[in-house]
Formats: C-alpha cells, structure tokens, sequence
C-alpha cells in the first residue's frame, strides 16, 4: 500500500504544479481620448476544443472618467470576447477553436482630461481545461464523495497534459520533418549549383580554345 499511496502523492504534487491557476493583479493607467492606442496583453497557450474561463475584477465605477475595454482574440484571428467599459466583475468562458495563443488585452481611456494618476486596478484569472470546470456543481450532479471528486479533476488534468504533450511531439515532427526538408533542399541547390559552375567552366575553355585557334594562336 506504500507504494500506490507514494506514486499518488507524486502525481498529485506535479498536477498541482503544472496546472496551477494564472492570477495577475495590475494596475491600468488611463490615456487621453486622442493619444496613441495602447493596450496592456496577458497572452496563454491553450489547445483546440478546451474550455476556458477568464475573470476580470477591475475597480472603480461607470462615470469616474475612465473606460476599461477588454478584447480576447487568439494568433489565428478567432475572437472570444469584446467587452466594453468593464467595472466590477467580468466573467467570460469560451472553448478554443485551435491550437493557438490567446490574449486577453485590456485598454484604458479617459473620458475626462482633467484627473490625477488616473489608473485602474485589475485581477485577472484564467482557468484552462479541468481547473475551467464547476467541480462543486460537477460534485453535488453528479452525488460524487469529495475524494472521488478530487481524483476525477486530477485525471482531467493529467488528461490536459498528455493532450499538450502530444500537441508539442506532433508539432517537433512536424519542426523536424521541416528542417529535413530544408536540409535537401540546399544540399541539392549545393549541388545544382556546383554542376552548374563545372559545365560554366567546361564551356568558357571551350570557348577560349575555339577563340585562340580562330585567331591562328594555337
């Protein structure tokens, strides 16, 4: 029994470590009407079919003089959520599309021009996959006991890491068979251009023999 109970303990601590919650607390600072558009960006990988959940707290209120619009778009052009003029909390959850990056961007424009250290404060958390999900309402559905509740979340999140796993071997494979492809291709570049001298140099010979003897030179 001490070895089943060990091994659990080890992959319960490396669960933990790996698909650890990403929290950030920020502040925003605001930028007039007709400045330059700056955004502020926190950017996560997540793979295609996953479920995601991103929660924004940003401080203050509607009518203090600033606006907090927040935009969700992946690498690859795909669009999860464009809210406008956020305060309190902000929930969105959507499932990706691909195998991408996102980015969850964040902006802060003054409406009034006269403010002092106009800023915002900001807490994001997103949740990836099986730390996306509602164990407590997944528990009392489904009339799981908490240990078996805890097991399931683990399995879902080692499930999480073979998924990505095999998305980072496929795309090696996908790198190495690129590289070797490359590889042929300046060897037989190499050696077209090679060829391609040798006969340059066979004909200029020809060329000067034909000249010289045209001439009664040789």
């Amino acid at each position: 029994m001490a070895l089943p109970r060990a091994l659990l303990q080890y992959i319960c601590g490396l669960v933990l470590l790996i698909a650890s919650v990403n929290a950030l607390k920020f502040d925003l600072q605001a930028r007039g009407p007709n400045d330059k558009k700056t955004e502020r960006c926190i950017r996560n990988f997540v793979a295609k079919d996953t479920l995601v959940v991103v929660t924004a707290i940003v401080s203050g209120s509607r009518g203090d003089g600033m606006v907090v619009n927040m935009h969700i778009m992946d690498n690859v052009g795909n669009e999860y959520g464009k809210p406008r003029d956020v305060v309190g909390e902000q929930r969105i959850v959507f499932t990706s599309h691909a195998d991408a990056a996102f980015d969850v961007c964040f902006e802060n424009v003054m409406t009034h021009t006269r403010m002092n250290n106009p800023s915002r404060h900001v807490e994001l958390d997103i949740d990836i996959g099986a730390d996306a999900k509602d164990w407590s309402a997944i528990q009392a559905t489904e009339k799981l006991k908490p240990v078996e509740t805890e097991l399931r979340r683990i399995e879902e999140s080692i499930a999480d890491i073979v998924r990505e796993m095999d998305y980072l071997r496929a795309r090696e494979q996908k790198l190495r068979d690129t590289n070797e492809s490359t590889n042929t291709r300046v060897k037989w570049f190499g050696i077209g251009t090679t060829l391609l001298l040798v006969a340059l140099w066979g004909w200029q010979i020809m060329y000067l023999r034909a000249y010289f003897r045209s001439k009664h030179l040789i």
